[in-house]
Protein backbone atom coordinates (compact mmCIF):
# COMPACT_ATOMS: atom_id res chain seq x y z
CA UNK A 1 0.00 0.00 0.00
CA UNK A 2 1.12 3.42 -0.85
CA UNK A 3 1.45 6.33 1.57
CA UNK A 4 2.75 10.02 1.32
CA UNK A 5 4.01 10.35 4.36
CA UNK A 6 5.30 14.28 5.01
CA UNK A 7 6.09 14.70 1.95
CA UNK A 8 7.54 11.53 1.20
CA UNK A 9 5.67 9.03 -0.80
CA UNK A 10 6.51 5.34 1.11
CA UNK A 11 5.04 1.83 0.05
CA UNK A 12 4.39 -0.76 2.72
CA UNK A 13 3.29 -4.22 3.18
CA UNK A 14 1.34 -4.54 6.19
CA UNK A 15 -1.65 -6.46 8.16
CA UNK A 16 -4.93 -4.60 6.97
CA UNK A 17 -5.73 -4.00 10.80
CA UNK A 18 -2.91 -1.95 11.36
CA UNK A 19 -4.14 1.32 12.93
CA UNK A 20 -2.24 4.77 11.32
CA UNK A 21 -0.56 4.98 14.65
CA UNK A 22 0.99 1.97 14.81
CA UNK A 23 2.52 1.86 11.47
CA UNK A 24 3.82 5.81 12.35
CA UNK A 25 5.47 4.05 14.91
CA UNK A 26 6.50 0.65 14.29
CA UNK A 27 7.18 1.17 9.81
CA UNK A 28 8.01 4.90 9.57
CA UNK A 29 9.82 4.79 13.11
CA UNK A 30 8.34 8.18 13.46
CA UNK A 31 7.63 8.68 17.11
CA UNK A 32 5.82 12.31 17.38
CA UNK A 33 2.69 10.69 17.96
CA UNK A 34 1.64 8.73 20.76
CA UNK A 35 -0.47 6.18 22.05
CA UNK A 36 -1.56 7.90 25.47
CA UNK A 37 -5.23 6.37 25.70
CA UNK A 38 -5.58 4.07 22.21
CA UNK A 39 -9.25 5.43 22.43
CA UNK A 40 -9.44 8.56 20.26
CA UNK A 41 -9.93 10.69 23.70
CA UNK A 42 -6.70 12.30 24.66
CA UNK A 43 -5.31 13.53 20.99
CA UNK A 44 -2.03 12.65 22.17
CA UNK A 45 -1.88 10.18 18.60
CA UNK A 46 -3.41 13.59 16.49
CA UNK A 47 -1.50 14.00 13.14
CA UNK A 48 -2.56 15.19 9.75
CA UNK A 49 -4.26 13.60 6.73
CA UNK A 50 -4.64 15.63 3.70
CA UNK A 51 -4.12 18.99 5.67
CA UNK A 52 -7.74 17.60 8.32
CA UNK A 53 -6.67 15.98 11.90
CA UNK A 54 -7.05 12.59 13.05
CA UNK A 55 -6.38 10.49 15.77
CA UNK A 56 -4.37 8.07 14.54
CA UNK A 57 -4.88 5.47 16.79
CA UNK A 58 -8.81 4.82 15.58
CA UNK A 59 -7.63 5.17 12.32
CA UNK A 60 -7.12 1.91 10.30
CA UNK A 61 -3.65 2.58 7.76
CA UNK A 62 -5.34 0.98 4.67
CA UNK A 63 -8.23 3.85 5.08
CA UNK A 64 -5.51 6.16 4.34
CA UNK A 65 -3.87 4.58 1.35
CA UNK A 66 -2.51 7.52 -1.22
CA UNK A 67 -3.68 10.35 0.98
CA UNK A 68 -1.04 12.85 2.73
CA UNK A 69 0.01 11.93 6.28
CA UNK A 70 1.96 14.79 7.87
CA UNK A 71 2.94 14.25 11.76
CA UNK A 72 4.75 16.77 13.58
CA UNK A 73 8.19 15.61 12.31
CA UNK A 74 6.83 16.96 9.03
CA UNK A 75 5.95 20.24 9.92
CA UNK A 76 9.35 21.45 11.10
CA UNK A 77 12.90 20.85 11.26
CA UNK A 78 15.24 21.34 14.21
CA UNK A 79 16.85 24.27 12.01
CA UNK A 80 13.85 25.69 10.74
CA UNK A 81 11.00 25.37 13.22
CA UNK A 82 7.52 25.84 11.69
CA UNK A 83 6.18 29.00 13.80
CA UNK A 84 3.59 26.79 16.21
CA UNK A 85 6.72 24.83 17.43
CA UNK A 86 7.97 28.06 18.03
CA UNK A 87 5.40 29.58 19.94
CA UNK A 88 5.40 26.37 21.64
CA UNK A 89 9.23 27.41 22.73
CA UNK A 90 8.71 30.52 23.52
CA UNK A 91 5.95 30.76 25.62
CA UNK A 92 6.95 27.19 27.26
CA UNK A 93 3.23 25.54 25.13
CA UNK A 94 4.47 21.96 27.34
CA UNK A 95 6.16 20.12 30.69
CA UNK A 96 6.72 17.02 30.11
CA UNK A 97 6.16 17.48 26.18
CA UNK A 98 4.26 13.89 25.91
CA UNK A 99 1.21 15.49 24.27
CA UNK A 100 2.96 18.55 22.60
CA UNK A 101 2.99 16.58 19.07
CA UNK A 102 -0.62 15.94 18.95
CA UNK A 103 -1.17 19.28 20.41
CA UNK A 104 0.79 20.91 17.22
CA UNK A 105 -0.48 18.68 15.13
CA UNK A 106 -4.07 19.55 16.36
CA UNK A 107 -3.57 23.20 16.42
CA UNK A 108 -2.37 23.44 12.57
CA UNK A 109 -5.66 21.33 11.25
CA UNK A 110 -7.70 23.55 13.69
CA UNK A 111 -6.19 26.81 11.85
CA UNK A 112 -6.99 24.95 8.87
CA UNK A 113 -10.79 24.81 9.85
CA UNK A 114 -11.07 28.44 10.96
CA UNK A 115 -9.68 29.24 7.26
CA UNK A 116 -12.49 27.18 5.99
CA UNK A 117 -15.17 28.98 8.39
CA UNK A 118 -15.60 25.82 10.21
CA UNK A 119 -17.61 26.61 13.10
CA UNK A 120 -17.41 25.31 16.64
CA UNK A 121 -19.72 24.46 19.68
CA UNK A 122 -18.96 27.72 21.43
CA UNK A 123 -19.42 29.40 17.80
CA UNK A 124 -21.92 32.28 18.32
CA UNK A 125 -23.00 32.98 14.94
CA UNK A 126 -22.38 29.55 12.95
CA UNK A 127 -23.53 31.11 9.59
CA UNK A 128 -20.37 33.53 9.95
CA UNK A 129 -17.92 33.38 7.23
CA UNK A 130 -14.90 33.57 9.83
CA UNK A 131 -14.28 33.34 13.35
CA UNK A 132 -12.21 35.07 16.18
CA UNK A 133 -9.87 32.83 17.60
CA UNK A 134 -10.76 33.90 21.22
CA UNK A 135 -9.54 32.18 24.34
CA UNK A 136 -12.89 30.53 24.68
CA UNK A 137 -12.79 29.22 21.09
CA UNK A 138 -9.57 28.09 21.19
CA UNK A 139 -10.08 25.97 23.99
CA UNK A 140 -13.13 24.65 22.59
CA UNK A 141 -11.81 23.77 19.64
CA UNK A 142 -8.47 22.61 21.25
CA UNK A 143 -10.48 20.54 23.94
CA UNK A 144 -9.77 16.85 22.33
CA UNK A 145 -6.37 17.52 23.13
CA UNK A 146 -5.34 16.82 27.04
CA UNK A 147 -2.40 17.89 28.86
CA UNK A 148 -1.61 15.70 32.10
CA UNK A 149 0.75 18.49 33.26
CA UNK A 150 -1.63 20.99 32.82
CA UNK A 151 0.58 23.16 30.23
CA UNK A 152 -2.83 24.87 28.66
CA UNK A 153 -2.28 28.34 29.30
CA UNK A 154 1.48 27.92 27.52
CA UNK A 155 -0.44 26.05 24.53
CA UNK A 156 -3.10 28.85 24.15
CA UNK A 157 -0.55 31.51 24.45
CA UNK A 158 1.13 29.54 21.93
CA UNK A 159 -1.56 29.31 19.56
CA UNK A 160 -2.63 32.76 19.97
CA UNK A 161 0.50 33.45 18.99
CA UNK A 162 0.90 32.11 16.04
CA UNK A 163 -2.97 32.13 14.75
CA UNK A 164 -4.81 34.86 16.68
CA UNK A 165 -7.30 37.30 15.34
CA UNK A 166 -5.92 38.18 11.51
CA UNK A 167 -2.78 35.95 11.89
CA UNK A 168 -4.41 32.67 10.08
CA UNK A 169 -3.19 33.75 6.66
CA UNK A 170 0.14 35.17 7.09
CA UNK A 171 1.11 32.31 9.46
CA UNK A 172 -0.01 29.58 6.85
CA UNK A 173 2.36 32.00 4.08
CA UNK A 174 4.92 31.51 6.56
CA UNK A 175 4.90 28.03 6.92
CA UNK A 176 5.28 27.07 3.58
Amino acid sequence: MHFIINGNRVEFDFDPRTSLLDLLREECHLFGAKKGCNQGACGACTVLANGIRINSCLALAVQYQDCEITTVEGLGSPGELHPLQAAFVEHDGFQCGYCTPGQICSAVGMAQELKCGVPSYVSDDVTAAGFELTDTELRERMSGNLCRCGAYNGIVDAIQDTYGTNRIESSEREAT
